[in-house]
């Protein structure tokens, strides 16, 4: 990993000194791969007219800015490669996207992807004002409005860091969203009020069925705090079994809507399903393929029943997590088919504070299945019912959640 950042620094080192080389000159220059036994030339006279054309005769001279110019020129080049997961950053967009994993910031809760390369909620967030205001997984985002910013931006071609940086702003502030869902003709417009967004890592209901009882357990994201979270609530769990004894239904393990994040979370999750053998393998651009297996120290739920619960927005990790379940036949998977985030980015921070994302590999399941545009299947297809009575109380039996009554009635059958 560290040879791959070093190559990446060196490459963009080198097409810097391209640059100024053929602003003096005028001409191509050739670079050598020292990956490859070829000379590769690169041309960059045109850049160099167009910008000289543009300092020439662009009628508002004073927006021309070099630093701006090259950031463009090398956002240009990454995005040439057409992959919407590799991107070049500048510098305010780099600190934003910095921020993700921290588990606080300022907006309206939506984890954002593409689908087909148009912009989408790859999930919203738990008890965030998109989830309130009722945007789903798999929703596309045509235009993004903030009068108090003057923004009114389509979102063709945008990258993820910039429509963050538009949707995020000040707590209490209004953003409007223009949607597309697929199965309605017409688009729709929410108005959301902007909140602190604090990510929860899990949390653990109960749920009653008859004379049984079923562990609930909301997995939301995968961050740092899950590695604190999960061996609590699967102490809370064998300690709740203990006193329940043969009322003890099982467990779902709801991934719906959740995002992903930290690989090693997911697979400290899957340690405790399973006893052994492989959760997950990343396979490079070289061949090289890294292998992460159950960690076998741990282990305290093999022994119980479980189903899961997937859906549009259960994405990267969580994917991972659901098709290693299923592929070791561990856990029936019910819902519908998961979101298709299936490569892998590594991130590289510059000295002036910009950045680059890579997709450097690709996850494989323990089939050696790649999920990427795929997804994962769902073992018993559950689509959701919109049902607009307002249930608080999940704990009782008519929980007014279609998929969750049927992971339930799967797991006591």
């Amino acid at each position: 990993m560290q040879k791959q950042i070093r190559n990446i620094f060196i490459i963009l080192a080198l097409l810097s000194l391209t640059a100024l080389v053929s602003f003096k000159a005028g001409k191509s220059v050739a670079l050598t791969d020292k990956g490859k036994n070829s000379t590769e030339v690169l041309d960059l006279t045109l850049m160099w007219k167009v910008r000289d054309k543009l300092k020439q005769s662009f009628l508002e001279k004073d927006k021309i800015d070099d630093k701006s110019m090259t950031y463009g020129a090398i956002s240009g080049m990454v995005s040439s490669l057409g992959d919407p997961y590799t991107v070049f950053l500048p510098p305010k967009e780099n600190k934003s996207s910095n921020d993700d994993l921290a588990g606080e910031f300022g907006g309206v809760g939506i984890q954002l992807g593409y689908k087909e390369k148009n912009l989408a909620v790859v999930a919203p967030l738990a008890k965030t004002p998109a989830e309130k205001a009722g945007v789903r997984a798999g929703d596309l985002i045509l235009k993004i409005i903030d009068k108090e910013k003057n923004v009114d931006r389509d979102t063709v071609g945008i990258s993820l860091d910039e429509a963050v940086s538009l949707i995020r702003g000040k707590v209490g502030s209004e953003v409007t969203l223009k949607f597309f869902r697929e199965g309605q003709k017409d688009t729709f417009e929410k108005t959301l009020v902007r909140d602190n967004i604090v990510v929860p890592s899990l949390e653990l209901e109960w749920v009653k069925k008859g004379a049984k009882n079923v562990a609930w357990i909301k997995l939301y994201k995968f961050s740092e705090q899950t590695y604190k979270d999960w061996p609590e609530a699967v102490d809370k769990i064998i300690s709740e079994k203990s006193k329940l004894g043969s009322s003890f239904g099982g467990i779902v393990l709801d991934l719906r809507n959740n995002p992903g994040g930290y690989l090693q979370a997911s697979v400290l999750v899957a340690s405790d399903f399973l006893g052994d053998g492989v959760v997950v393998s990343q396979k490079s651009s070289d061949g090289k393929e890294e292998v992460y297996k159950v960690d076998t120290s741990k282990g305290k739920l093999v022994n119980e029943k479980m189903v899961v619960l997937i859906n549009e927005g259960s994405a990267s990790a969580a994917e991972i997590l659901a098709g290693a379940l299923k592929g070791h036949s561990r856990a029936k998977l019910i819902g519908v088919k998961s979101f298709g985030k299936g490569t892998v980015q590594s991130p590289l921070d510059f000295a002036d504070g910009s950045g680059l994302h890579v997709t450097i590999a690709k996850w494989l399941l323990p089939d050696g299945k790649n999920i990427h545009r795929e997804g994962v299947l769902p073992d018993v297809e559950e689509k959701w019912i919109d049902n607009s009575v307002d249930s608080t109380n999940k704990n009782s039996e008519n929980t007014k959640d279609n998929q969750l009554d049927k992971a339930v009635e799967i797991l006591l059958n």
